[in-house]
């Protein structure tokens, strides 16, 4: 690997803004430090050109502007593997807009590729065996060492050869529309904004009780506050499976808290009392101020639709193995669900099926018609 470049002012920003312009295509990757700090943000962006691989610090303060159009430039082909969180992250963190996106993930899942990791890919084709001893570091810390910025460029280095061969196979494959639609859609994402009670966006709040729930919204409150005081990720302040056994049983003494499973004797010793108080307060509540989850109306099961999908389910298993891909990827269960459901008489009803791609459509649609009919 060549020498790696570190850009951290806003005069190398703008040269590398004009620089990358004149590019057909740039790879790009980006660190973060979500296991180390409470409010996760982008920490490093590797950039890699044929004949440069650099790194770009956005914490050393050099403003990022300069680069939006060359993201925003459909003509710059932007190469990245596994996109869809570094897409959410570089909206959120900069409001960038990306097109001309090539994936190569998503390239190798649509060549039928059996592993599909940047590390799997790689030493496949190139043989090139990428070391993830920092695939957890805190990327926020500075300075870094020569061995983490060695490690981040290879994440980059190494993309334009495989997109190359990716392209050249689903071309061969006449599959380079299905990626190209793929990626566009991927173009597209972002972060959900997250607003309302914590106790939404928290895995297993849907099966508790108003009381439980009262409960667990107060015990998620804390933590919140505690993991921005202490500036870390909220796992770090105390885990899920403690959090929701707290709520499920309301538990009024150290004694109870101990009893858990969950529950070492360490964690009742630091946090016990806060832990409890919030249980307190929650019990305290009127009956007319819990919280309730919100359920959204499920459709009614249907034997004949669930008829017609485990029918499609065999049917996709068939055509997968016959293109060499996985049956997911092929089309996923909510879709077969859907077009279940749509019933649609004609491929071109086919369009009103939320999320079915077109080339999905081109590929299979008069089967799918087929096997609702």
């Amino acid at each position: 690997m060549p020498e790696v470049e570190i850009l951290t002012t806003d005069s190398e920003i703008v040269d590398l803004a004009l620089t990358l312009s004149k590019q057909t295509s740039v790879a790009v990757d980006f660190e973060m430090d979500a296991l180390h700090n409470y409010r996760e943000k982008v920490c490093l962006m590797q950039v890699s050109i044929p004949d440069r691989d650099l790194i770009i610090d956005p914490l050393a303060g050099a403003d990022l502007k300069p680069l939006a159009p060359v993201f925003a430039a459909q003509k710059i082909r932007k190469i990245f593997h596994a996109a869809d969180y570094d897409l959410r992250s570089l909206r959120r963190d900069y409001r960038f807009e990306v097109t001309g996106l090539f994936d190569t993930m998503v390239a190798a899942q649509l060549c039928g590729e059996e592993k599909i990791g940047l590390a799997d890919l790689l030493q496949k084709y190139f043989g090139v065996e990428l070391d993830k001893k920092y695939q957890k570091a805190d990327w926020s810390k500075r300075p870094l060492s020569p061995e983490m910025i060695r490690y981040a460029a290879a994440d980059t280095c190494y993309l334009h050869r495989l997109a190359e061969l990716m392209e050249a196979r689903l071309r061969e494959l006449g599959r380079h529309e299905w990626l190209e639609e793929e990626c566009r859609w991927l173009e597209a994402v972002e972060f959900e904004q997250n607003s309302g009670p914590l106790f939404l966006r928290f895995k297993g709040a849907g099966r508790l009780e108003p009381q439980q729930l009262a409960v667990l919204e107060e015990l998620l409150q804390w933590r919140d506050q505690e993991a921005e005081r202490r500036n870390c990720p909220l796992f770090k302040v105390i885990g899920n499976k403690p959090i929701l056994q707290i709520a499920q049983n309301r538990p009024l003494s150290r004694k109870q808290l101990s009893e858990f499973p969950e529950f070492p004797p360490r964690l009742v010793d630091r946090y016990g009392k806060v832990l409890l108080a919030c249980v307190e307060r929650a019990l305290a509540q009127q009956e007319s101020e819990w919280p309730r989850y919100p359920r959204s109306e499920r459709p009614k099961r249907d034997p004949q639709v669930d008829s017609v999908v485990a029918k499609m389910k065999k049917w996709r298993s068939g055509r997968a193995e016959g293109l060499s891909i996985e049956p997911g990827v092929l089309i996923n269960n909510a879709l077969l669900e859907a077009i279940a459901r749509n019933r649609p008489k004609s491929v071109e009803k086919l369009s009103d099926v939320a999320g079915l791609r077109r080339w999905q459509i081109a590929e299979m649609g008069a089967e799918l018609v087929d096997l609702v009919d």
